[in-house]
């Protein structure tokens, strides 16, 4: 189990890490200068694993639970991605590609003292429990609010009415799965382990794309725009891609 878990982990941290190298130095290299581009790249990578993925694995593969605890590997190599390599290209500032961001960040912190618990099946005070549990579900609503905050500072026009943002949406709802999942079948891992990393590959655009362009201060409507419409169209995509596996 934990070497599935280490699998999962360096399996999307170096597919991620070389699809954002791609797209901002290859791809959208001459764009550079204009923050849409830069978001985009982050946008055609990063997948929303958890508030989406979760509970599609759950109803997807109810018999193989060990794919909730792959979906939290799959955000700690996002999160070390975005603590860095990502701030660095939405900033187009090098200072964000350090060490201790790698190491301290929340992300890392975090399954640093989750993942021992894990795998030892050791069980937290019950007062401890319920705030950690508490804390847990507050995640996904914090989520969406900040996305509806700027959703309604945006002009829907600019959500549906931009032809290259229904570019990025398709490639990453259709594209980037199927070459994960290419690179997948060449790897000696188990079918279900397998599933379970492309159903999140094929999850619509990350929250957490919005979450950075915030906290960076650059980008913020194009972020919530892909985030919102990868998230609607996401009702079309997952479905056609789920059928493959």
């Amino acid at each position: 189990m934990l070497c599935d878990m280490l699998f999962v982990f360096f399996f999307v941290l170096v597919l991620f890490g070389a699809g954002l190298l791609f797209f901002r130095f290859v791809l959208f290299r001459k764009k550079s200068g204009d923050v849409r581009y830069r978001i985009y790249s982050l946008a055609l990578c990063f997948s929303n694993c958890a508030f989406m993925g979760v509970p599609v694995l759950e109803a997807l593969l109810p018999d193989y639970p060990q794919a909730v605890a792959f979906s939290a590997m799959f955000a700690l190599a996002m999160n070390v991605l975005g603590w860095t390599l990502a701030s660095a290209i939405i900033t187009n500032d090098r200072k964000y590609m350090s060490a201790k961001k790698i190491i301290l960040n929340p992300a890392v912190v975090s399954l640093v003292v989750a993942v021992p618990l894990f795998v030892s099946g050791a069980a937290l005070p019950q007062q401890l429990d319920g705030m950690v549990t508490l804390l847990a579900r507050m995640t996904t609503p914090l989520c969406m609010l900040i996305m509806g905050m700027r959703l309604a500072t945006v002009r829907l026009r600019s959500v549906f009415a931009t032809p290259v943002q229904y570019l990025i949406v398709a490639a990453k709802g259709f594209a980037f799965p199927l070459l994960a999942l290419g690179l997948l079948l060449l790897c000696p891992v188990e079918a279900n382990l397998r599933a379970a990393v492309y159903i999140m590959m094929a999850c619509p655009t990350a929250s957490v794309v919005l979450n950075f362009a915030e906290m960076l201060g650059e980008g913020q409507e194009t972020a919530a725009n892909l985030v919102l419409l990868s998230t609607g169209l996401s009702a079309l995509t997952i479905p056609i891609m789920v059928l493959l596996v």
